[in-house]
């Protein structure tokens, strides 16, 4: 007659975790020497008592009000799980397609526990085990091949891109592809395009300038370059302070012709822009300069700038910033791009990397959706061979 084999609670609850971390029960108890339905049967005595499943020896004794504190830190620590889960694959939840529900479980097993993450997708853990023990299929590797180039591209962008440029990156670089599929393997990978930043007032319209009508009426599609610019200033948060930024652009390919910093928004910020934006492009008379309202861009030493260049003014409506919409929409952009969730030390480092996003990445890399998903200087050296 054999002994039977006795084992303590911290010996149960180990077999437990290991099992749940391996995700394969019946490979941890040939490993362990133990016979798997006995495993699985602690496995649901476990889920069903929590601590007063395994009261024997092996782990030392607590009080009442250290089991209740324990008890709490699991809760918590599942509800922490339960909403990052949520957070990053909820939109699986609304496709009825388990394998893609599979593929987030097992790229994320070493984040989260099995179990939960099965009850929040709701599937089996007995699904998610028979989905892999299937063959690897082609399509599935070849999506692995492809998440791979996804997340090159996206890393490439500093994180800037989502799946509409991402997808125009690759079909760039020849590879062809349904966008659909680069927004659902970015989805699985946790890749999105970076968040939206607060929003500071910089324009002052209270002020005793005259003013210029609105000669651009929002016609912000222009068929040749140099023909309608475009200005306005925002703010840069750092932790020595604002950093102001004035930009120009032309219409015709969003490129950013002038820019100009300072620490304070005087006239002359977004005069600096002007004359960087004449000096690189030397724009024939009759250019149309569109502002908003601001007493920088009302001012007679601005509205001279434009007079001897030959430009006439035209600016947005009070309080209508669509008018200008395409500017806004530029610094939109920059905040939401640059930006990853923190502020810059100082206004030089704010400097260097706004030089660097205009310079190097919007006007010469980033794939404009208003213009086919090409880069500004792109499009405009098309526009000039059409």
């Amino acid at each position: 007659m054999t002994n039977r084999r006795m084992h303590s609670a911290e010996f149960k609850r180990d077999a437990i975790q290991l099992a749940r971390t391996s995700g394969n029960l019946t490979g941890t108890a040939r490993d362990l020497g133990i016979n798997a339905s006995l495993l699985r049967k602690w496995m649901n005595a476990e889920q069903a008592q929590g601590e007063r499943a395994f009261p024997g020896q092996g782990k030392q004794s607590l009080t009442p009000e250290q089991q209740e504190i324990q008890r709490l830190r699991r809760e918590n620590e599942i509800l922490r799980q339960e909403r990052e889960i949520l957070k990053k694959a909820g939109g699986l939840l609304c496709q009825r397609n388990h394998p893609l529900r599979y593929q987030f479980i097992l790229e994320h097993r070493g984040t989260y526990r099995l179990d939960v993450m099965c009850r929040v997708l709701e599937v089996s853990v007995s699904g998610y085990h028979r989905w892999r023990r299937r063959p690897v299929s082609t399509r599935t590797q070849q999506d692995a091949l492809l998440q791979q180039r996804i997340r090159t591209v996206h890393l490439r962008s500093k994180r800037r891109y989502g799946a509409p440029r991402v997808h125009a990156e690759l079909r760039a670089e020849g590879l062809r592809v349904a966008r659909k599929r680069v927004a659902r393997l970015m989805r699985l990978g946790g890749l999105r395009a970076k968040g939206t930043q607060r929003r500071v007032q910089t324009t002052d319209s209270r002020h005793t300038f005259p003013v210029c009508p609105n000669r651009l009426g929002r016609q912000f599609k222009v068929s040749q370059p140099n023909q309608v610019w475009a200005s306005d200033i925002t703010y840069l948060p750092t932790r020595e302070g604002w950093l102001y930024l004035a930009v120009t652009l032309d219409l015709h390919s969003r490129a950013v012709v002038g820019d100009a910093m300072d620490a304070q928004m005087p006239t002359a910020l977004p005069l600096a822009a002007l004359h960087m934006a004449i000096g690189r492009r030397c724009p024939p008379p009759g250019l149309l300069h569109h502002s908003d309202r601001g007493s920088q861009f009302a001012s007679r030493l601005f509205q001279e700038a434009l007079a001897r260049l030959g430009a006439k003014g035209s600016m947005s409506r009070a309080g209508d910033c669509w008018d200008n919409a395409v500017v806004e929409s530029f610094f939109g952009s920059l905040k939401r791009e640059l930006y990853d969730q923190a502020i810059f030390e100082t206004r030089l480092a704010a400097r260097q990397a706004v030089f660097e996003f205009i310079e190097v990445f919007y006007n010469r890399q980033r794939r404009h959706s208003t213009l086919g998903y090409l880069t500004p200087l792109e499009f405009e050296r098309q526009a000039a061979v059409a």
